[in-house]
Protein backbone atom coordinates (compact mmCIF):
# COMPACT_ATOMS: atom_id res chain seq x y z
CA UNK A 1 0.00 0.00 0.00
CA UNK A 2 2.78 2.62 0.91
CA UNK A 3 4.40 2.21 -3.03
CA UNK A 4 1.04 2.87 -4.45
CA UNK A 5 1.40 6.06 -2.39
CA UNK A 6 4.93 6.97 -3.39
CA UNK A 7 4.17 6.11 -6.72
CA UNK A 8 1.04 9.11 -6.78
CA UNK A 9 3.14 11.31 -5.34
CA UNK A 10 5.44 11.01 -8.11
CA UNK A 11 6.09 13.81 -10.72
CA UNK A 12 3.51 12.67 -13.76
CA UNK A 13 6.34 13.43 -16.12
CA UNK A 14 9.51 11.89 -16.79
CA UNK A 15 10.93 14.89 -18.41
CA UNK A 16 13.24 17.24 -16.13
CA UNK A 17 11.82 19.55 -14.10
CA UNK A 18 13.35 23.07 -13.82
CA UNK A 19 13.33 25.22 -10.68
CA UNK A 20 10.25 27.73 -11.57
CA UNK A 21 8.20 24.56 -12.05
CA UNK A 22 9.95 22.48 -9.03
CA UNK A 23 7.60 23.36 -6.57
CA UNK A 24 4.73 21.81 -8.53
CA UNK A 25 6.02 18.50 -7.67
CA UNK A 26 4.03 16.48 -4.65
CA UNK A 27 5.65 14.53 -1.99
CA UNK A 28 5.07 11.32 -0.71
CA UNK A 29 2.60 12.00 1.84
CA UNK A 30 5.28 11.24 4.87
CA UNK A 31 8.37 13.68 4.01
CA UNK A 32 5.32 16.45 3.06
CA UNK A 33 4.26 15.56 6.59
CA UNK A 34 7.75 16.18 7.91
CA UNK A 35 8.12 18.86 5.90
CA UNK A 36 4.93 20.88 7.03
CA UNK A 37 5.79 19.77 10.97
CA UNK A 38 9.06 21.55 10.27
CA UNK A 39 7.78 24.66 8.37
CA UNK A 40 5.39 25.30 11.46
CA UNK A 41 8.61 25.52 13.91
CA UNK A 42 9.28 29.04 12.21
CA UNK A 43 5.78 29.89 13.26
CA UNK A 44 4.95 31.66 16.63
CA UNK A 45 3.90 29.53 19.17
CA UNK A 46 0.28 29.75 19.10
CA UNK A 47 0.49 29.27 15.43
CA UNK A 48 2.56 26.53 15.34
CA UNK A 49 0.62 24.66 17.92
CA UNK A 50 -2.81 24.94 15.81
CA UNK A 51 -1.16 24.07 12.64
CA UNK A 52 0.86 21.35 14.01
CA UNK A 53 -2.48 19.65 15.84
CA UNK A 54 -4.19 20.40 12.40
CA UNK A 55 -1.86 18.80 10.29
CA UNK A 56 -1.94 15.57 12.30
CA UNK A 57 -5.44 14.99 12.63
CA UNK A 58 -6.18 15.71 8.40
CA UNK A 59 -3.52 13.26 7.98
CA UNK A 60 -4.70 10.89 10.56
CA UNK A 61 -8.15 10.87 9.12
CA UNK A 62 -7.14 10.39 5.62
CA UNK A 63 -4.76 7.43 6.77
CA UNK A 64 -7.37 4.54 4.92
CA UNK A 65 -8.16 6.59 1.79
CA UNK A 66 -7.46 4.49 -1.06
CA UNK A 67 -9.60 6.70 -4.20
CA UNK A 68 -6.27 8.02 -6.25
CA UNK A 69 -7.65 11.26 -6.79
CA UNK A 70 -8.58 12.23 -3.41
CA UNK A 71 -5.49 11.41 -2.62
CA UNK A 72 -3.76 13.58 -5.35
CA UNK A 73 -5.99 16.09 -4.39
CA UNK A 74 -5.07 15.99 -0.93
CA UNK A 75 -1.13 16.13 -1.56
CA UNK A 76 -1.67 18.64 -4.14
CA UNK A 77 -3.54 21.05 -1.56
CA UNK A 78 -0.68 20.36 1.70
CA UNK A 79 1.63 21.03 -1.05
CA UNK A 80 0.30 24.24 -2.05
CA UNK A 81 0.11 25.45 1.86
CA UNK A 82 3.67 24.41 2.79
CA UNK A 83 4.25 26.62 -0.71
CA UNK A 84 2.61 28.92 0.84
CA UNK A 85 3.56 29.11 4.24
CA UNK A 86 6.21 32.35 4.76
CA UNK A 87 9.73 32.07 5.30
CA UNK A 88 9.66 34.67 7.93
CA UNK A 89 6.38 35.05 9.64
CA UNK A 90 7.43 38.23 11.69
CA UNK A 91 7.11 39.94 8.12
CA UNK A 92 3.19 40.72 8.08
CA UNK A 93 4.15 41.51 4.32
CA UNK A 94 4.72 37.59 3.97
CA UNK A 95 1.13 36.57 3.80
CA UNK A 96 -1.16 36.26 1.31
CA UNK A 97 -4.54 37.22 0.67
CA UNK A 98 -7.22 35.15 -0.04
CA UNK A 99 -8.19 34.55 -3.84
CA UNK A 100 -11.80 36.05 -4.02
CA UNK A 101 -12.58 32.94 -6.07
CA UNK A 102 -11.92 30.67 -3.31
CA UNK A 103 -15.07 32.73 -1.59
CA UNK A 104 -16.88 31.56 -4.28
CA UNK A 105 -16.75 28.07 -4.26
CA UNK A 106 -17.03 27.81 -0.63
CA UNK A 107 -20.35 26.70 1.34
CA UNK A 108 -22.12 28.89 3.84
CA UNK A 109 -21.37 26.75 6.51
CA UNK A 110 -17.36 27.24 5.41
CA UNK A 111 -18.09 30.86 5.05
CA UNK A 112 -19.12 30.69 9.05
CA UNK A 113 -16.23 28.78 9.66
CA UNK A 114 -13.97 30.81 8.08
CA UNK A 115 -15.62 34.24 10.04
CA UNK A 116 -15.49 32.70 13.06
CA UNK A 117 -11.83 31.95 12.59
CA UNK A 118 -11.24 34.92 11.54
CA UNK A 119 -12.46 36.55 14.48
CA UNK A 120 -10.68 33.56 16.59
CA UNK A 121 -7.02 34.73 15.10
CA UNK A 122 -7.35 38.36 15.89
CA UNK A 123 -7.16 37.78 19.24
CA UNK A 124 -3.69 35.82 19.28
CA UNK A 125 -2.31 37.64 16.09
CA UNK A 126 -1.71 41.38 16.74
CA UNK A 127 0.86 42.73 14.56
CA UNK A 128 3.85 44.79 16.60
CA UNK A 129 3.50 47.92 14.72
CA UNK A 130 0.04 48.31 16.76
CA UNK A 131 1.19 47.62 20.26
CA UNK A 132 3.59 50.19 20.03
CA UNK A 133 1.45 52.49 18.53
CA UNK A 134 -0.97 52.41 21.53
CA UNK A 135 0.79 54.87 24.15
CA UNK A 136 0.49 54.56 27.67
CA UNK A 137 -0.63 57.65 29.23
CA UNK A 138 -0.18 58.19 32.76
CA UNK A 139 -2.77 60.52 34.93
Amino acid sequence: MHSTFVRLAESVTAKHVDLRQASVALYPPIPLYRRLLRAHRRLPIEMRSLGDDYVKAEFRRHREITNPVHIMGFLTQWKMYLDELPRDPSDSRSFKKLDPTVYEKMSAEQLGQLYEFMHATKEIWKPVNSEQAQPETKK
